[in-house]
């Protein structure tokens, strides 16, 4: 999973210069970095081809930022992006030491992380981010058709994503995600679980299958307007979630996320502060944050990245600090999508909430246990059977709903 973006119906507030607050000791650190080796036709993260990019200067402009908004030493540090793992070993050993001697992270980080593409992923390459304290992994393999990963925009074939990842062990390298993607246009159930059914057999730490959406301002997203591309129905791609939880489940990985599912102890630790709603920096060009209450941005393109860089020293461009029932909403949204479910009391601690709004959230969740979507267990909410394949539709009543004080 990549950095937890502001809800859907987040506002923001017109750029401005100043910084938000300085994060405490021990805060979650996410290092994007943007340059991929294509631009695949799905994502909506900001990212751009590396050709002709100045990747030593955003090391650079990255690092200046990392002085004024990274945390002394971050419980945890994710580099994602992008392709962290197309830089080469000179330019992640510039970034990684340089991190170190602002932030001391090789001192306090309790999980250290790395995106990978199977292209930019050799032993070589394995072994240094491991030299340089990255002992986890996430590989993007996504499909194991070739012809989808040409649909993709992937420049990787599927026998370079398993090369990739005995790469990985190989290397030593001890928790390895892979990140697949389902409900492709013209995929069957049985096409997918016998894919997912390889993978397994590899036997990774740590598995994120995610069904595939259809972002605006994706190319994805203009062919599906124009016929060129169809969603899978909905009962096939319901058929794959169930599948995919079942096939998991049986090779030992647990889904403790929608979309996430780990061997015990190989849950993303970073991941999780986002679904919880904890407080994090991120720096680089597209990157969010959350401290205290506020959340803020930088620019999703690089010169103007750059520019504020060099003017300030940081690069926010936008900065909102929700209302207390806004931020409850913001609670049960992420926390629903967790096995564990989500704790009223956990909520008014994170949110900062009175108990006049968490009675008015409970009062929602107690409506949707009702409706068969939610269960409850003494104080934690949970969703249902019933609710699992629609947690996006569960969870969004929460940001629709609290504002208005529930109907």
């Amino acid at each position: 999973m990549e950095q937890q973006e502001p809800p859907p119906n987040s506002r923001r507030d017109e750029p401005r210069v100043s910084a938000p607050p300085r994060a405490t000791e021990g805060t979650a650190l996410y290092v994007h970095l943007p340059f991929c080796a294509a631009k695949c036709h799905y994502c909506d993260f900001f990212s751009v081809p590396d050709e002709g990019q100045d990747i030593d200067g955003m090391i650079a402009a990255i690092l200046r930022e990392a002085e004024v908004r990274a945390p002394a030493r971050p419980r945890t540090l994710f580099l994602g992006g992008g392709t962290p793992s197309l830089l080469s070993a000179g330019q992640l050993m510039t970034l990684l030491d340089g991190l170190q001697e602002i932030t001391g992270w090789r001192g306090s980080a309790a999980e250290v992380s790395a995106e990978c593409n199977p292209e930019s992923l050799d032993l070589d390459k394995a072994r240094c981010l491991l030299d340089l304290g990255v002992p986890r992994i996430s590989i993007g393999f996504q499909s194991l058709d070739d012809e989808t990963l040409k649909l993709f925009g992937r420049v990787h074939t599927a026998t370079e994503s398993f090369r990739a990842y005995e790469s990985a062990r190989t290397a030593g390298i001890e928790h390895v995600n892979v990140d697949l993607i389902y409900a492709i246009p013209g995929q069957t159930a049985d096409e997918w679980s016998a894919d997912l059914g390889r993978v397994l057999d590899l036997r990774p730490d740590h598995l994120s299958a995610y069904n595939l959406t259809f972002e605006e301002d994706t190319r994805f997203k203009r062919w599906l307007d124009r016929g060129r591309l169809e969603a899978a129905e909905e009962e096939v791609e319901l058929e794959m979630f169930h599948a995919t939880r079942e096939l998991a489940s049986s090779s030992g990985l647990v889904a403790y996320e929608i979309s996430n599912h780990a061997r015990p102890n190989e849950q993303c630790s970073h991941n999780l502060n986002y679904w919880r709603n904890g407080e994090y920096v991120g720096i680089g060009p597209g990157a969010v944050s959350k401290v205290e209450h506020t959340r803020s941005g930088n620019p999703r393109s690089i010169s103007p990245y750059l520019r504020r860089i060099q003017g300030h020293g940081h690069a926010t461009e936008w900065s909102e600090t929700p209302g207390e029932v806004a931020r409850v909403a913001e609670c049960w949204w992420l926390g629903l999508r967790l096995q564990g479910g989500v704790d009223p009391a956990e909520v008014a601690r994170t949110a900062g909430a009175s108990d006049a709004a968490i009675e008015v959230s409970v009062t929602l969740a107690t409506r949707l246990v009702g409706d068969g979507l939610l269960e409850r267990s003494e104080a934690r909410y949970t969703l249902s059977e019933q609710g699992l394949p629609l947690a996006d539709a569960v969870a969004r009543e929460f940001l629709q709903r609290l504002p208005q004080g529930v109907d």
